[in-house]
């Protein structure tokens, strides 16, 4: 039984990789974000951003988040170029968020407890700086906000190694191809074996035990 449930998931992993590739050619960027005056814009890259996507619309307050690129040279990269390392690009998620209803604060806690941001190489088993962790700020609050949440998160000594994510000036953002959006609720089985293998989890767990779900943000 053992022996078949081992190789069923390797067929869904290859399964999964054939899908991705096979549709990377196709870019429509459709997804339809109704954006209003009322929200707010915050960028930030964590890795895959199926997992950042994810954990920032579970949030209340925030209205959408979109997967996409950002921080490259290229305009208009695709995913094979930014997964290829040679754009310079992140993935990255957009999140528009309704300030009255959640901060940007709060938008900081919740990413530290979605990444490793001690990692400078990427983040869990995707490696590389296309998968690197970042902070867009938008606006001076933004950044001055950023680097004391980071100070906080520093003198709190949870990690033992030095936090190594960059604050970096909001650019021209991507989004990514339609497939990729909202990819947690469309292909839930192949996004939880992703999410499994990656350790993201494991290691989020290992390091903010009971701290890691602030439940009063949560939908």
């Amino acid at each position: 039984m053992r022996k078949i449930t081992i190789l069923l998931l390797v067929l869904l992993t290859s399964i999964g990789t054939v899908a991705l590739f096979a549709q990377a050619e196709i870019k429509t960027n459709n997804k339809p974000p109704m954006i209003t005056d009322n929200l707010a814009v915050a960028t930030f890259a964590g890795g895959c951003f199926w997992c950042t996507e994810s954990g920032f619309e579970k949030l209340r307050g925030v209205t959408i988040a979109i997967s996409g690129y950002t921080g490259g040279q290229e305009k208009e990269p695709d995913y094979r170029q930014v997964a290829s390392g040679v754009t310079g690009h992140l993935e990255s998620v957009r999140v528009y968020y309704d300030p009255m209803s959640i901060t940007y604060q709060d938008l900081l806690q919740a990413f530290w407890r979605m990444i490793n941001p001690t990692d400078s190489g990427g983040q869990f088993h995707d490696r590389g700086h296309q998968y690197s962790s970042a902070i867009f700020y938008h606006t001076e609050e933004q950044r001055k906000l950023a680097e004391s949440s980071i100070a906080e998160l520093d003198s709190s000594h949870r990690y033992d190694k030095a936090i190594v994510t960059p604050i970096l000036m909001a650019g021209p953002f991507y989004p990514a191809e339609d497939y990729h959006q909202d990819y947690y609720k469309h292909n839930p089985l192949r996004y939880n074996l992703y999410r499994w293998n990656s350790g993201r989890d494991r290691y989020l767990k290992k390091v903010w035990g009971d701290d890691l779900i602030i439940s009063h943000n949560m939908k």
